[in-house]
This record gives structure tokens, C-alpha cells and sequence, in this order.
């Protein structure tokens, strides 16, 4: 048993922010996934390039960079446009949204690519006979194209969402006390780092192996009466 000192709280309560900007960012990059992916399948070449310079511009920047920019960088927009508006107090983007924000982001673009992926495996007959019935866009969308394509998606999100839960690490450069930065701070006061890194690193793995063992159920019923081979 490794004696924390007292911090065993401490990197629980930063355990538990870290899980919560991890399933907040992976709830709002699935949305940032959907429209990027429908965008570059649109017929529309303003939308396909929209959604081509969103996945390029931000596969190619570290997401440490990204996050810096949106919270300094955020927290100027909104300062200027609060003082434009007549206020006088300082504003600031909390380190949560902005982190919440970033992750949500590169974890949107990456999502693009796989459900774009999944869309297009989708048997293009189904949709046809969908239509054919007589069911709307959206009815074909929820009842014929969402299940299916979930099932193709699952892989590819699931090893998003393991990097996702790494990366929250990085959030805590603008001072969030999440896991990171409050592990951070009882290996500086019991200047024991050993210590202290190595039960965080024990609760990223606990996380992932939980994270594992819930994707692979979610896979196999996801494939539910599906003949394999």
C-alpha cells in the first residue's frame, strides 16, 4: 500500500474533474465528429473544404498549443468584446471550458475521419430502400444509418477516447486541478515525486482498463445479430 501523506483525497478529487472533462469533451466532439463527417460527405465543396481545413489545421498543431491559444487567445476575444459591450470588470475563460473546449475540438477532428468511414460503409441500398419507404432525412439518419454506422465507428472512438483520457494531462498548464496538477502539487510538498506520479499513473490505468473492458462490451453489442465472416 503506498502512504499518500494524507493526499489520497486530493488525487481523487482530481481523479474525478479528470473524468468529468474527459466524458464533457468526448460528449461535444461527438457532435464536432457528426457535422465534420456530414460536411465532408455534403455536396456542398464550401462545406467539404470547411471541414477539410478543420481536420488538417488541427492534426497538424500539438494539443498544447491549441489549448494555450484558446485560453489566453479566448480570453482576449471575450475580454474585448465585453469591454466593447460597455463592461469594465476583467473577464476570463475558466480553464475547465477551455480545456473541455480543446479536447472536444482535436477529438472532433479525429472523429471526423471515423465517421466519415462508417458512413461510407454503410450499405448504400439500405438508405435507398429507406427512401424508398418513404422515410425523411432524418427518420433514415436515427432509424437506418445511426445504428449501423455506430457499429463501425465503435473501434476507431474507442481508441479516441483512450487518448482523450491521457491528454486531460495537459490541462494542467492553466492551472485546473485535475489529477496531473494535483498530483503535482503533493509530490511538491511531500517532495516524494515517485510517490506521487506512480499513484497517478496506477489511476490512468485503472481508468483505462475500466474504459477497455466497457468498449469491448459495447462492441459486441454493437455487432448483435450481425453474421461475421
Amino acid at each position: 500500500m503506498i502512504e499518500l501523506h494524507g493526499y489520497g483525497p486530493l488525487l481523487v478529487d482530481g481523479a474525478w474533474l479528470t473524468l468529468r472533462v474527459a466524458l464533457a469533451s468526448v460528449a461535444l466532439g461527438l457532435v464536432f465528429g457528426l457535422v465534420g463527417a456530414t460536411a465532408k460527405l455534403s455536396n456542398f465543396i464550401l462545406l467539404r473544404g470547411a471541414a477539410t481545413a478543420y481536420t488538417a489545421i488541427v492534426r497538424g498543431l500539438p494539443e498544447l498549443l491549441l489549448l494555450l491559444i484558446v485560453f489566453y487567445g479566448g480570453s482576449l476575444l471575450v475580454q474585448n468584446i465585453w469591454h466593447g459591450l460597455g463592461g469594465e470588470s476583467y473577464v476570463e475563460i475558466k480553464p475547465f471550458i477551455a480545456g473541455t473546449f480543446t479536447l472536444a475540438f482535436v477529438f472532433g477532428a479525429y472523429a471526423t475521419e471515423v465517421f466519415r468511414g462508417a458512413i461510407l460503409a454503410v450499405p448504400k441500398g439500405q438508405v435507398e430502400a429507406a427512401y424508398a419507404v418513404g422515410m425523411g432525412r432524418l427518420q433514415m439518419f436515427r432509424r437506418v444509418m445511426l445504428p449501423q454506422m455506430w457499429r463501425f465507428a465503435l473501434p476507431g472512438l474507442g481508441n479516441l477516447w483512450l487518448v482523450l483520457l491521457k491528454d486531460t494531462s495537459l490541462i494542467s498548464v492553466v492551472n485546473l486541478n485535475e489529477l496531473m496538477y494535483n498530483t503535482r502539487a503533493a509530490a511538491g510538498k511531500t517532495h516524494e515525486p515517485f510517490k506521487f506520479f506512480l499513484a497517478a499513473a496506477v489511476i490512468y490505468l485503472l481508468f483505462t482498463i475500466v474504459s477497455m473492458v466497457v468498449l469491448q462490451y459495447s462492441e459486441r453489442r454493437a455487432r448483435r445479430g450481425v453474421r461475421m465472416g
